[in-house]
């Protein structure tokens, strides 16, 4: 989109709110007065703009050199309209332009808070947003719908996607890995809206779980272990309990010799080795056609020459290629699944390799799995939104017709204090699981202690 496009987009929505202002009942008028004069002067600002800013060489320059023009212009307009308004008013007219030119218009201070996590944009009238796992309204809003609109068309420009009637829904992300989910009229049927899932810039560590009480130093050690002996590791949770954080933050065990692959439908992993080939679906175009489906990259990328392939998130039939990949010298392989516990993900995936048409017995998929996968890492977000690790579980093999299972670690919860945060204490069962042994061939210490069930961590 060129920067005549955003700003004649300005124009239009400022029009459109400075008329629905003028038009709302008289006993709200008072309330929304300054609104409507503060639209105006924005309009005629925008206007100037176009007739002051040479296009051709605005398009020519840098960021920051074009958002320090977009000032020396609006300030200089600001004084020739004689308007009296304040600093602060005067400042918010600047940066509200700048934010519309270069960037994504209201949006724009929410994106540069970094306690915000998620963004819920509910029509152009109500923007909810997601700090520390709570959720709460802000005062941000858009001007109209059409106002909403071009700015969901220039997200999702920038990834080479398109929304419209014929293809209402979409998936895209922002420069800063930020995942967005968009879906417009007719099948939002109140106006349109927009998910965005944020991505933090700096990825979290395995010390800032342990300092915000995700997980405990000898959770992280056996983790770390896992990794490093090549187990391959399925982590399970729900939406937004912290799955694709705790991937990335496992996947830095990962020695840096070792060659990863890694799988998304919207790319989000951080890995920080060296080699590190990236992969994403492709949906289909809007004559239906053109689609690459996760599977297909599963399939390719076994022709890669992986050590491990990463799978942001397994939701269908790649779920039975990734069983293949783990059974056939890709050890060490990890994946994501949407479960509420352990057995529950065992479950999914066996009803994702069904969804490859193989027609295999359950007893064989089960023993696929059981044979591939050697830990299941449960994660969650509790009702006092802090996310937890909550159970680590063995798969130990099979009895019978049924994938046997056994906990390792813990968490149990005790109670809810008084300001609604949950009480509890991580600790180990008290089994010594099998991997231990693996573990120890693979030359990663394994202290006894780890597994003592009489001490318990906070």
């Amino acid at each position: 989109m060129s920067i005549r496009d955003r700003l004649q987009g300005i124009g239009a929505a400022n029009a459109a709110a400075t008329q629905s202002a003028s038009a709302i009942p008289a006993h709200n008028h008072a309330a929304l007065q300054n609104n409507a004069v503060y639209h105006e002067l924005k309009s005629r600002i925008h206007e100037g703009l176009l007739n002051r800013m040479d296009l051709a060489v605005m398009e020519s320059l840098p960021q920051e050199r074009l958002l320090s023009e977009i000032k020396s212009l609006v300030e200089r307009l600001l004084i020739e309209e004689r308007t009296p308004i304040n600093d602060t008013e005067r400042q918010r007219i600047i940066q509200d332009i700048q934010h519309e030119v270069l960037g994504l218009g209201p949006l724009e201070p929410l994106l540069a808070d970094p306690t915000i996590s998620d963004i819920l944009v509910n029509t152009h009238r109500q923007v909810y947003v997601e700090r520390r796992g709570k959720l709460e309204i802000t005062d941000i809003h858009f001007a109209n719908e059409g106002h909403l609109r071009k700015i969901i068309d220039r997200i999702v420009s920038r990834v080479g996607r398109r929304v419209d009637e014929s293809s209402p829904m979409v998936d895209a992300r922002l420069p800063d890995g930020s995942r967005v989910n968009a879906i417009i009229p007719p099948l939002a049927l109140d106006g349109s809206l927009v998910s965005i899932r944020r991505f933090a810039v700096v990825p979290l560590r395995v010390e800032d779980l342990i300092r915000y009480k995700s997980m405990t130093p000898e959770v992280a050690e056996i983790i770390s272990g896992l990794v490093k002996a090549k187990c391959s590791i399925l982590i399970s949770g729900g939406t937004g309990s912290g799955k694709t954080t705790l991937l990335n933050i496992m996947s830095s065990f990962i020695p840096p010799s070792e060659r990863i692959i890694t799988i998304e439908d919207a790319a989000e992993l951080q890995l920080q080795q060296p080699h590190v080939v990236r992969l994403e679906t492709r949906p289909p175009n809007v004559e239906g056609k053109g689609e690459v489906s996760q599977r297909s990259l599963v399939r390719n990328s076994l022709r890669m020459r992986p050590d491990r392939v990463i799978i942001g998130e397994v939701r269908g039939a790649e779920a039975v290629d990734m069983l293949q990949a783990m059974n056939t010298g890709h050890e060490g392989s990890m994946a994501t699944v949407h479960a509420n516990t352990p057995r529950d993900a065992l479950s999914r995936i066996e009803n994702m390799v069904g969804m490859a048409g193989l027609n295999l017995p359950p007893k064989a998929i089960r023993q696929q799995i059981s044979s591939a996968i050697v830990a299941v890492v449960q994660v969650s977000r509790l009702p006092d939104g802090k996310r937890k690790i909550l159970s680590i579980q063995e798969i130990t093999g099979m009895e019978g017709d049924v994938i046997t299972m056994q906990e390792i670690y813990t968490f149990e919860q005790t109670g809810v204090a008084a300001d609604g945060s949950v009480q509890g204490h991580f600790r180990a069962t008290g089994i010594r699981p099998k991997f231990a042994e693996r573990l120890r061939i693979f030359g990663v210490p394994v202290r006894e202690d780890l597994f003592d069930p009489s001490r318990r961590y906070e």
